[in-house]
Order: C-alpha cells, then structure tokens, then sequence
C-alpha cells in the first residue's frame, strides 16, 4: 500500500529494510519532505512561541500570576499526554487523515486563541492546541518514516526533520520576543493560521492515506492508563517547578503518575490487542533509544531557559536581545541535522549517539566559565553553537534508532512513542532546572550549579548509550 505517490514502501511486508523503496528524492518525494517538515517546524515553533510574551497577555486578559503557568501549561499537559493514544489511533484510523484533521484544529484553536478576550478562552484554546499538536506530531512523523524506506532516504529525512524541529523550539523564542515588540502577542497564534492552511490545502494532492489492512480493536484500558499516568506526570513536573520537589501536591502527583505508568505496563502485558506490545517496549532499539531521546530533550531545551535567565537576570539583556542571542544555536542544530545521516552513514546510530552526546556534554560544561559580565557572551554563543551541533545528532539518532526494525503498521505507534518522548522531556527540563537554580540565593550561582546537573544528565545517557545499546552498522 502506497503512502505517497512515488514512493512504493508495503505495509505489510514486516521489518523496514525490507521494504521497496526510492534510492533518491524525486520531484514528488521533495514535496512530501516540505509539507511535513513545515508542519512540524509550526508545532515545534508553538513550543517556545508564547514564553517570553506571558507577562504581556497576562496583563492584556487579566491573569492573575498564580494562574498565568497554566497558560504554558495546559497546552504541555495535552500535548505530552494524549501523543501515544493519538500515535496508535494514527495507525488504526489513518495517518493521513489524523494529521489533516489535527492540523485544522491546530488553525482553529490558533485563531481562537489570538481572538481570545478572557483568560478562559485563551486557555480553551491552547488545550486545543495542545491536542492538535498530540496528534500532528505522530501522524506527521509516520508519514515521513513510512515514506522513507530504512537507510540513507529515511536518515535525510529525520535529520532535516530533527533539524527543523530543534531550530523551531530556538525560533519560537525569537519570533515570540519580535511579535510581541513589534505587534502583539496576539499574533504568535494568529502566525499559525496561514500555514496550516497552506499545508492543509497543498497535503491532499500529494499525501495518499495509509492505514493497516486490518484494524485491531483499540486497547482503551492501556489508552486510559497511559494517558492519565501521562496527565499525572506531567502536571506533577509543572508543580514541582512552581512549588518545589518537596510540595505535596508535586510528590502526590508524581506518585501517581508512575503508578499509573505501571498499570499500563501490566495491561499491555496481558492485552490480546495492545497500545503498545510489551515486545515492543523491550526491543533495546526502542527503550534505549528513547531514552536517549528524552534525556537529548530535557538537556537542551532547559539549557535555553537557564541561559534566558542568564541573559535577562545576570547579564540585564532585554527578552528581544536575549531571544535573538539563541540564532547561534538554531544554527549548530541546523548543521547537526544536516550532517547527523552522513555520520550514522559513516559510522552507526550507537555511535552518533556518542559523538553527539559528548560534544554536548564538553560544551555544556563550559558554560560554568560565565561572568556577571557581556564579555562571556563569546563563551556562551560558541558553546550553545557547539552543544546544538552534538545535540541535534543524539536527537537524529534517538529518531532513527527508536522506528528502525519496526513493520511499517506500527510506525504510528513507534513514533507516537518517540514523540512522546520528545515532549515528557520538553516538559521535565525546567521543573528540573528551575528548582535546581531556586536552590541558590545568588542566581548567577543557581545557574552555574544548574549547569553542573544538566551536563551530569547529558553523561548518564551517554553511558547508558554505551553499556546497554547495541545497533547495527548502518547500510
């Protein structure tokens, strides 16, 4: 069953490499490649886009500051807890068809948004957002893996998908700060209208439907479980950040949530159809490669935010020069996704995991060099440059890794997986780093200490790389 026009890959002929498919990117396939990577950069952007414009739409719609967060959080919340549910309804239902219909939810809810006049209504709309973003994400990403045959096509392509990704969440910060300067915040969601129409117009012509031949019945135990163990978790990391890992309310949902993660591990262990087989959980591809993916996220992503205090709380730069100071890293992790194929061409995913990891953790670790004046600006803008390169080939390798071995009816649920992955560690980064800093009187301290932590968190995924991945060599 074809997924798109020009690009034969059999659904039903098991393991990926396998599988027939293009030896180079033709008119058709480039146009496929653009419609998804535009899609996905648009949701990775809607990450970071309203960071620095919270205050302002606070004050616009009458926020109190205590329930200003939610405005982050109830779109984090739905985003990261609903992925793996809509992941496998991508499989069962059609890939295609989730990804339209969550793409024109995604345009509705940004219009809503940018329209809102009370904070109800802006948070109804960045709930919808978030939905819509649970459901594009794994839709879009098992389009592109079920396009690409396993090898040097799919690598190219999840390397300029992990690129565009990254460079999203650092242009979300800029174009939030130059939005919220130069017009309103309004227009942060108000910029997603005319791509999603513009993807929604163009994706029909050239993205056929793919779904499996037979439709398992849909494991709602497992669905509810691990949605609401998500859920829990979630908002879990989001009060720790506020309150501190001590609070109650933090540890109370936490415990919950891991509860929860285990009840969905026992279910799918007896599930005559499951959400995830526990098989699949096992595969050292998958579990390991996950991992490293999430902890490639926590690390980076939060590394931003201690830097943007750095920048605005040490180094007194304005929310618009601090934004624009992250170009440097937009650009490493373009590099890094553009070079990641070559170097698991070259070498395999366990070592571009390495490399990646390690050039992140030695520029990271730099960072605790940092004065309280702008002359360390050359420091951080070499070494954000530098960390984004290794952290965009440990992303493109996690991506690989993660859906290699895996039938093409259950891409939706292996990249349902790694998405969720992708957006748990998003999540748990500022909560993590944030109360490391609280921790300190001095925030210029607060931050080096941080830093300390995020490099530690980037060492243990490389050893985790090392002692319990083992991959192929890459054809």
């Amino acid at each position: 069953m074809s997924v798109v026009e020009g690009a034969r890959v059999d659904a039903g002929s098991g393991e990926g490499e396998g599988a027939e498919g293009p030896v180079r990117l033709d008119g058709r396939l480039k146009l496929v490649l653009v419609v998804l990577l535009v899609a996905q950069f648009m949701l990775a952007v809607d990450f970071s886009i309203l960071n620095v414009a919270l205050p302002v739409i606070g004050d616009g719609l009458g926020f109190s500051l205590s329930n200003l967060q939610w405005i982050a959080t109830s779109f984090a919340l739905c985003a990261a807890g609903f992925t793996l549910l809509f992941g496998r309804v991508a499989d069962l239902f059609g890939r295609r068809r989730l990804f339209l219909a969550g793409l024109a939810v995604l345009g509705l809810s940004s219009l809503a948004g940018g329209l809102a006049t009370s904070p109800e209504v802006l948070i109804a709309a960045r709930v919808f957002q978030g939905l819509a973003t649970a459901a594009v994400t794994p839709a879009g990403l098992s389009l592109l893996t079920t396009s690409f045959p396993e090898g040097p096509l799919r690598q190219k392509a999840l390397g300029l998908n992990g690129a565009l990704m990254s460079a999203g969440f650092t242009t979300g910060a800029i174009l939030g700060g130059v939005l919220t300067d130069l017009l309103s915040w309004r227009w942060a969601f108000f910029i997603n209208v005319p791509v999603a129409l513009a993807v929604l117009f163009i994706a029909p012509t050239v993205i056929k439907e793919s779904r499996p031949q037979s439709r398992p019945k849909l494991d709602l135990p497992g669905a509810t479980a691990v949605t609401l163990g998500l859920l829990a978790l979630i908002y879990g990391l989001t009060q720790a950040g506020e309150h501190g890992w001590g609070s109650a309310g933090a540890s109370g949902w936490l415990v919950a949530g891991v509860v929860l993660l285990v009840a969905f591990y026992a279910i799918e262990s007896k599930s005559a159809a499951p959400l995830v087989p526990v098989s699949v959980l096992k595969k050292k591809t998958v579990a390991w490669g996950n991992i490293a993916g999430l902890i490639a996220f926590l690390t980076e992503t939060s590394l931003v935010f201690l830097m943007t205090l750095y920048l605005q709380e040490v180094l007194d730069f304005s929310p618009l020069t601090a934004g624009l100071s992250f170009g440097v890293l937009g650009i490493g992790t373009v590099i890094g996704g553009s070079i990641a194929p070559r170097v698991i061409a070259a070498t395999n995913t366990r070592s571009t995991l390495i490399i990646g990891g390690v050039l992140q953790a030695v520029a990271t670790l730099s960072l605790i060099a940092l004065g309280e004046t702008s002359s360390s600006m050359w420091l951080l803008l070499i070494a954000t440059f530098v960390g984004g390169i290794g952290n965009m080939l440990v992303i493109v390798g996690f991506m690989v890794t993660a859906t290699t071995g895996l039938p093409d009816h259950e891409q939706g649920m292996a990249t349902g997986l790694a998405t969720m992955t992708q957006q748990i560690g998003i999540t748990m980064g500022t909560p993590i780093m944030s109360a490391v800093a609280a921790a300190h009187i001095d925030i210029h301290a607060g931050i080096t200490t941080a830093v300390i932590v995020n490099t530690a968190i980037v060492v243990v995924g490389i050893l985790t790389t090392v002692l319990f991945l083992r991959t192929e060599r890459s054809s």
